[in-house]
């Protein structure tokens, strides 16, 4: 099976009830290779959002957690044990539909779910990515946010300050323009507040950029053996200016929109290819190509800075992507370059054949609606 290390850090079994499309499921994984096979809708997908709750405490795909009970039912648990450092840890996600979610870590609940995020690094590569691309400039802050939260613990509690503070500005802004006064020494304090947490996320989101673009430009050269010209560009406000001076300078159209028009929050990083916007002049292949490089260095990065491999989570890959791009894909799980992988493919036949062709090993599970078993 060629040399696979013992991956620092792996998911031994997972455990669910009522998560989803699934009453029950009790699964044991490699710690190498895993595929989900199925029909379309069976709920192999699902499978990799119970894992990506273990990881980050929250769906990938849906931030409400009671839309994942499944219809019917008045709650869901989420279990897995890992090997981390040689330790076993006990993870456990429930909740009860109209209560608050419940994470434990070894029967312990969390104070603060911030505390989890990082012990279990993951990536995962979806069709679903394309909104990277495509949509709002929040989701490309999302995807910083998500990086960079799994290296640095301060970063979450820092973001949730800033948005606080964010909320408290536009309600004084909100209130200026129904009451027609302002109270300047309230604003001093709700700017200054917003100023301390806005810069201590913005040095931390450039430096993740500085170590980020490298690794970007060396994935997607090789995906595409150095076809074209791509760039990754860290756009904020506060790369022009200090943030007090902009406050200063927007105040009065702050009044006339009653909101705050400058800070951290209006972040964007920009994805271009030739010089040109992707999501216009970009061809579905280069997009892709694209967006695997960018998870392909999430994942380099997570593993510089968290000194271990994390998961790597596969969905329905084989299907979206042609043949070079998996062969490119493959030739890094063949040179042991991740740790544990799950993948979810409705081809039996086909995913064997890409794992025979390097020689690697894979433990294959079976999806049928709502139940799954070893293949």
């Amino acid at each position: 099976m060629g040399n696979f290390e013992t991956p620092d850090m792996w998911l031994k079994n997972l455990t669910l009830l009522n998560f989803k499309n699934y009453n029950t499921a009790d699964l044991s994984f490699s710690k190498t290779v895993n595929a989900f096979v199925g029909n379309n809708g069976a709920g192999k997908t699902n499978l990799l959002d119970a894992i990506h709750y273990l990881c980050l405490c929250k769906s990938y795909f849906n931030p409400i957690d009671s839309q994942q009970i499944k219809t019917g039912e008045d709650l869901f648990l989420v279990q897995g044990d890992f090997d981390r450092d040689d330790k076993k840890e006990k993870i456990s996600c429930g909740l009860k539909r109209n209560q608050k979610k419940s994470f434990k870590r070894n029967k312990k609940e969390y104070d603060k779910l911030a505390d989890h995020i990082g012990l279990f690094p993951v990536v995962m590569i979806s069709p679903y990515d394309i909104n990277l691309i495509m949509d709002g400039s929040e989701e490309r802050r999302r995807f910083i946010d998500n990086v960079v939260s799994q290296t640095d613990s301060r970063y979450l509690d820092q973001l949730i300050t800033y948005n606080k503070h964010l909320l408290n500005r536009n309600a004084l802004l909100k209130q200026v323009a129904a009451t027609r006064t302002l109270d300047v020494a309230l604003l001093q304090i709700l700017d200054e507040q917003l100023i301390n947490s806005g810069n201590a996320i913005f040095e931390k989101r450039k430096q993740f950029l500085l170590d980020f673009i490298p690794l970007f430009d060396k994935h997607y050269r090789f995906l595409t053996n150095d076809a074209e010209q791509v760039s990754l560009t860290y756009q904020s406000q506060l790369n022009e200016q200090n943030f007090e001076k902009l406050l200063a300078q927007s105040i009065e159209k702050d009044r006339i929109l009653e909101r705050t028009t400058t800070g951290i929050h209006k972040d964007e990083l920009q994805f271009e290819i030739a010089g040109m916007p992707m999501k216009k002049f970009g061809s579905q292949g280069q997009q892709k190509s694209f967006l695997i490089a960018l998870k392909l260095a999430q994942y380099s990065y997570l593993r510089k800075f968290k000194n271990f491999k994390p998961l790597l989570l596969l969905d329905d890959i084989f299907d979206k992507l042609d043949t070079h791009r998996i062969h490119k894909l493959m030739e890094m799980v063949s040179h042991h370059d991740f740790g544990q992988i799950f993948i979810t493919d409705a081809n039996k036949a086909r995913v064997e054949a890409v794992f025979n062709e390097i020689a690697v090993e894979i433990e294959l599970f079976e999806v049928n609606e709502g139940g799954v078993a070893h293949a």
